[in-house]
């Protein structure tokens, strides 16, 4: 195999792959030994034609497609380490000669990885903010922990209420016309979990159990069933069973129960003992945050685009990934949910963005301060991993590819490299709240209905703050074009 490298603008590259003929004819074999099966010709036994009769029949190239997915899988990864190159996307593939006889050529279109050009990222101002942990922060952390240890009980002799889990038989009609997979039998739904379009939820609070009612609603415009997408639509609704959590009494055996501890009080205080130690993580984390954000203002790069789409699909299939592990498929979320795939990955661009971006600079101040991790750090961080995963470091090691331990490291000193930064910043002013308020807070938060602070998704800066790993591409059917 021969590898070349074409530079483009825009930090991106075509790989052109040379693959001998002599590993062409094999994969091509390959290709007949892995389909003669399913193959019958006359006057031979299925999965007993000779290749040669096979190619007559069904043309020459007919094990080309299966032999250059097996030769392009194998050998890009290989052309890639040849070359030398950063690669941070996945490949654009383009089949250029694909014949018996002849080294088997294709292009690989990809971004490599962009310069940076580091600002200020020394003395950075980063606001310091106090921990305080309240009594109501005790108390809401503790009412999460007697939600778990609630105990689920029938409720024969009232209406459907929030948070009930009900028992739920529905079918839905579009224009008077039942509509496919709208219907569904016995299903069980907490109400409030945002499980079903937006409007279904709410409207069965006050349903009474075996009466059936009508909950009407719209389809988002953007529905991923394009048939349905923003029509109106009615679901006949039957609650056969409401089921409520019934919270266990706030006292000493509850405490006994959940902690290590005999009181309430003595339950209390390692609560808020542990509750100062998460939020001064928090605290940690955000002054994390802070300064990288401050460091990539002051930092100029040009970011492929194809680097960007390839972390908005990994982050897509990382809740795809979440949701399998919930119990729920992507599909299952998309029908519920009304969004489209397309829709999600122009939702998760922003945060794309900003992971390549903290993860680019992060890696810049690692080059230019000289950060690396010793043997000793990366040692000690497998026995860690070997202890999470309840297994023996040797066997660790021995699961473990040199690439994956290369961005074990690459990942470690992204870590160092965040935690120099948090280490060299200048403190600013930090903000303060006073009893008086915080007490004003408490009392008032119903009435004043104050405006609750947006939820920000925590962005790691340290181990896997960006995976802008390379992915393997996809099987091309095509000698066209294809894209992941």
């Amino acid at each position: 195999m021969s590898v070349t490298v074409e530079k483009l603008e825009k930090s991106m590259a075509k790989l052109k792959i040379e693959v001998s003929a002599d590993l062409l004819e094999k994969a091509i074999q390959k290709a007949y030994e892995k389909n003669k099966n399913k193959i019958q010709l006359p006057g031979f036994r299925k999965g007993k034609a000779p290749r040669k009769l096979i190619e007559q029949m069904y043309g020459k190239g007919v094990f080309y497609e299966d032999a250059a997915n097996e030769l392009i899988e194998s050998e890009y990864p290989k052309a890639v380490e040849e070359c030398g190159e950063n690669v941070v996307s996945s490949p654009k593939i383009d089949v250029e000669q694909l014949e018996a006889g002849k080294d088997f050529i294709f292009t690989a279109e990809v971004a490599l990885k962009p310069p940076v050009k580091l600002g200020k990222y020394k003395g950075v101002e980063v606001e310091k903010m106090d921990i305080d942990v309240t009594d109501a922060d005790v108390d809401a952390e503790i009412d999460k922990q007697r939600n778990t240890n609630a105990r689920t009980v029938e409720v024969t002799d009232r209406a459907v209420q929030n948070n009930d889990i009900v028992t739920l038989d529905f079918e839905g009609f579009v224009d008077g016309v039942a509509f496919q997979g709208g219907k569904g039998t016995d299903y069980p739904l907490t109400i409030g979990s945002g499980a079903f379009i937006p409007g279904f939820e709410e409207q069965l609070i006050g349903f009474e159990i075996g009466k059936e009612g009508d909950v009407n609603v719209k389809f988002p415009e953007e529905y991923q069933a394009a048939e349905l997408a923003g029509k109106d639509a009615t679901f006949k609704c039957t609650v056969k069973a409401i089921k409520a959590k019934e919270l266990p009494e706030l006292n000493d055996e509850f405490a006994s129960d959940v902690s290590e501890f005999d009181t309430l009080a003595e339950y209390k205080e390692d609560v808020k003992n542990k509750l100062v130690e998460r939020k001064t993580n928090e605290e940690k984390a955000k002054r994390e945050d802070a300064v990288v954000k401050a460091v990539i203002e002051d930092s100029d790069m040009e970011l492929p685009e194809a680097m960007i789409e390839t972390q908005q699909r990994q982050i897509v299939n990382d809740f795809a990934q979440r949701l399998q592990m919930q119990g729920m498929n992507m599909d299952q979320y998309l029908q519920y949910t009304g969004n489209t795939v397309d829709k999600m990955l122009e939702q998760v661009k922003p945060q794309a963005i900003e992971r390549i971006k903290s993860r680019l600079v992060l890696e810049a101040v690692a080059e230019k301060e000289k950060i690396t991790v010793s043997d000793e750090e990366f040692e000690k961080e497998l026995e860690k991993m070997a202890e999470q995963y309840k297994m023996d470091i040797a066997k660790l090691k021995e699961l473990m590819s040199d690439a994956e331990k290369k961005v074990m490291r690459s990942d470690l000193e992204v870590q160092k490299a965040a935690e120099f930064l948090v280490e060299n910043v200048k403190e600013g002013a930090a903000k303060k709240a006073t009893k008086k308020t915080a007490t004003k807070t408490t009392k008032k938060a119903a009435e004043d209905k104050e405006e609750k602070p947006k939820k920000t998704a925590a962005k790691k800066t340290t181990k896997k703050a960006a995976e802008d790993k390379e992915e393997k591409p996809k099987k091309t059917t095509r000698k066209k074009k294809t894209e992941e």
